[in-house]
């Protein structure tokens, strides 16, 4: 995989090996999804536009870390805010404006390049995010805790924390109280 979209053109048909490759590899698609799951626990999918976004490379898995590839159209780009979301974290978020050269739909022999069986080309203008993460904080949150400024925090216990307090707060509502009475 490990193509470095940040210094070179898009390839559509590139990106459409890189994908095909990953269905067949278990063992990258497994890295993939608990990336994934890193990015849906500090909330990034949040932020505007960031579900949005198409995987074209990766999972490049280093030794330390896992760099994956995201595109979004160029009229969809994902708040940099949300990449904001990753930084305690020690992963790293590059941006990139480029544009990608897709072929366009066949409907007629108008649509072929002149004197070749290939559709035309139309460049389209994208987004590119690149997203460094390193495996410890992947594992760390695959077990259900991580290490934020030198506390370990447990998941588990922070989502029933939050769950408690939801309670708390619907209790207070059915029976009337205010902050102070509780």
């Amino acid at each position: 995989m490990s193509g470095n979209f940040l210094e070179n053109d898009v390839d559509y048909w590139r990106v459409a090996e890189t994908i095909k490759g990953l269905y067949s590899s278990n063992g990258s698609m497994s890295v993939l999804l608990d990336f994934e799951r890193v990015l849906d626990e500090v909330d990034l999918y949040a932020f505007k536009n960031w579900e949005l976004g198409e995987l074209i490379d990766g999972p490049d898995i280093k030794r330390y870390t896992v760099i994956c590839t995201f595109m979004w159209p160029e009229k969809n780009m994902p708040d940099p805010t949300g990449a904001k979301r990753l930084l305690p974290f020690d992963c790293t978020v590059k941006f990139k404006k480029t544009t990608i050269d897709i072929p366009i739909k066949v409907e007629s022999y108008d649509d072929f390049e002149p004197g070749t069986k290939k559709p035309k080309i139309i460049k389209q203008g994208i987004w590119i995010v690149e997203i460094t993460m390193p495996k410890d904080l992947i594992t760390d949150i695959k077990t259900g805790s991580v290490d934020l400024e030198g506390q370990d925090i447990d998941l588990d216990e922070l989502n029933q924390a939050y769950e408690e307090d939801i309670d708390k707060e619907d209790i207070k509502q059915e029976e009337g109280l205010t902050d102070e009475s509780i």
